[in-house]
């Protein structure tokens, strides 16, 4: 399993290892301990969610409020889509940009994004089916949206599928520019964040100093 971090920081694409014969494949999509040593703490599983998009359908941009915020882990179980990180932490060196990876179920790979980034995605093919690993539980009066076709992000969204009209919730067809959930203080900041992330490391260490614990 390899592990790198994206042109968005905290946010990190998972490459398996698959082991295939005549019988099929076998891969692990998720190690704890390994994805724990890339970002500093685990993730701790609240939530775990399935959907199933046709191709040319947008979900997001998505983030949640911090503290607590929710980090994910996405990976792609049916067909493929194109999995769009984007850094919506105010005050972020990098804020507005975006990382794209293609999930899919050939290389299996998966993404994780901390707390305060926004994700979303489109479906390549039809019965694109994704899963996520989500640290707390959804809490609608916590999570909210960028647009995902707002120009001043410029996400590189298929042209070829979201031509015919991409199909978005009526939510995130109401969703924000990014400049305007900016302006509204919508948006976490980045100094929220990482007080999130200090906190997250802080209670792993203290876990594994327990009596009892994994260290």
């Amino acid at each position: 399993m390899k592990i790198e971090e994206l042109d968005v920081p905290d946010a990190f694409v998972v490459t398996p290892e698959i082991f295939s014969d005549e019988r099929g494949s076998f891969l692990e999509w998720y190690r704890h301990e390994a994805l724990a040593e890339a970002v500093g703490h685990p993730l701790f599983l609240a939530q775990a969610n399935c959907s199933v998009s046709g191709a040319g359908v947008i979900r997001g941009i998505h983030y949640a409020d911090v503290p607590p915020g929710q980090g994910k882990y996405i990976t792609c179980l049916r067909g493929a889509v194109l999995d769009i990180v984007v850094d919506l932490r105010a005050g972020s060196a990098t804020f507005g940009r975006s990382a794209v990876v293609r999930l899919d179920d050939v290389e299996r790979r998966a993404v994780y994004l901390a707390e305060g980034l926004g994700h979303g995605f489109c479906g390549l093919t039809d019965d694109a089916t994704v899963a996520y690993l989500c640290s707390t539980v959804y809490q609608p009066g916590a999570e909210h949206g960028v647009h995902p076709l707002d120009p001043d992000l410029a996400l590189p969204w298929p042209q070829d599928l979201i031509q015919r009209v991409p199909l978005l919730s009526a939510k995130d067809a109401a969703a924000p520019s990014l400049q305007a959930a900016l302006a509204a203080g919508a948006l976490p900041t980045v100094e929220a964040c990482r007080a999130r992330y200090a906190t997250l490391r802080d209670e792993a260490l203290r876990e594994t100093e327990r009596p009892g614990g994994s260290g």
